[in-house]
């Protein structure tokens, strides 16, 4: 017979059921998370409301939930992170997963083992979800190719970013509710941001408008075109002081100095006069429209110190949310063989 103090205890655990199944909502089959390109609108939304459910485990005394319990979850960062990383390993954790995390250096891959062997090393080992960060872009396709564990792409290369999209829909609901005509201005340096191509997949599914701006060096040829070429059908705005004019809210991309190459900015100096996200720019956008930025912030450069540490910031939160919205894709993958 079960003791009432288990039986507490067990449902201190559990995860609401009536929120990580929505009405109406099919059964998870999306085996693996590379990209937002492919999610239907139901899928974003199954995901946006189990993270609902999430939050509520990560505010227990014990935010502990043994729905992950004899599942092994690899993380491989090819590349440096701490916000990505972090949250995944605490996601898988408190889900009751066995996290494990490598990094390209110090592992065999400094032998020269490739990438196809590494992942069939870790199933092989009993890897049953790969969490996977890399220079370049396909890699986390090429992963869940060669292997029967499940993928999610933690970042590849110029690519894309799925979960940071998510948990930027998610926050951006949670303050300025449907995004469904609400005009969304993501500035800065498109080219080389992966977390840029997945907000605007997970954006324009949801029906926001999406008004794009950068210096013209550093958008990338396929916006404003048809989505069959490229990206969806986005607004393309160089001067921000326009673009800002009346914005529901306002996402700034960190400079992604490592991967450019010569000549595509005269000098930071200038960059920050006409780019800049500060409170005399925000004073444009619609009362109390928020700002996001995916982090590392390069602070005085793409966003001032008074805005990035001002009410209107939803940069901390996004981190928060970050841990919930992985939460729910490892939940809802969790059945998935």
């Amino acid at each position: 017979m079960t003791s009432p103090l288990r039986e507490a205890r067990s449902r201190e655990t559990a995860i609401p059921v009536h929120l990580t199944e929505p009405s109406g909502a099919r059964e998870w089959d999306r085996r693996h998370v590379l990209d937002l390109d492919d999610f239907s609108v139901s899928e974003i939304e199954q995901v946006l409301e189990t993270a609902d459910a999430m939050k509520e485990v990560l505010a227990r005394d014990v935010p502990r939930a043994p729905a992950l319990r004899g599942t092994t979850i690899v993380t491989l960062f090819y590349e440096a992170s701490t916000r990505t990383r972090a949250s995944f390993e605490l996601a898988g954790k408190v889900l009751g997963a066995d996290v494990i995390n490598l990094t390209a250096s110090g592992s065999s891959v400094e032998k020269g083992e490739s990438l196809i062997d590494t992942v069939r090393t870790l199933r092989a080992i009993g890897a049953h979800v790969l969490i996977m960060r890399h220079p370049m872009s396909g890699a986390p396709y090429l992963a869940a190719s060669h292997g029967d564990a499940r993928v999610v792409n933690a970042g590849d290369g110029w690519h894309a970013h799925p979960t940071q999209g998510l948990l930027d829909l998610y926050t951006l609901r949670n303050h300025i509710g449907s995004l469904a005509g609400k005009r969304v201005v993501i500035v800065g340096d498109v080219t080389h941001s992966r977390v840029a191509r997945s907000d605007i997949w997970g954006l324009s599914k949801l029906g926001a408008e999406v008004v794009v701006c950068g210096p013209p060096t550093l958008l990338p040829a396929e916006l404003g075109r048809d989505h069959e070429d490229g990206l969806p059908l986005v607004t393309v705005e160089t001067d921000f002081d326009k673009a800002v004019q009346g914005a529901d809210a306002v996402m700034t991309l960190r400079l992604q100095q490592e991967r450019m190459t010569g000549g595509l900015l005269p000098s930071l100096r200038e960059y920050s006069r006409l780019y800049q996200v500060n409170e005399a720019r925000m004073e444009k956008a619609r009362p109390g429209a928020p700002v996001l930025h995916p982090g590392p912030i390069n602070e005085g450069v793409e966003i001032s110190a008074a805005v990035a540490h001002g009410a209107r910031s939803l940069i901390e939160e996004q981190v928060t949310n970050g841990v919930a919205v992985r939460m729910a894709l490892l939940y809802l993958m969790r059945g998935l063989k």
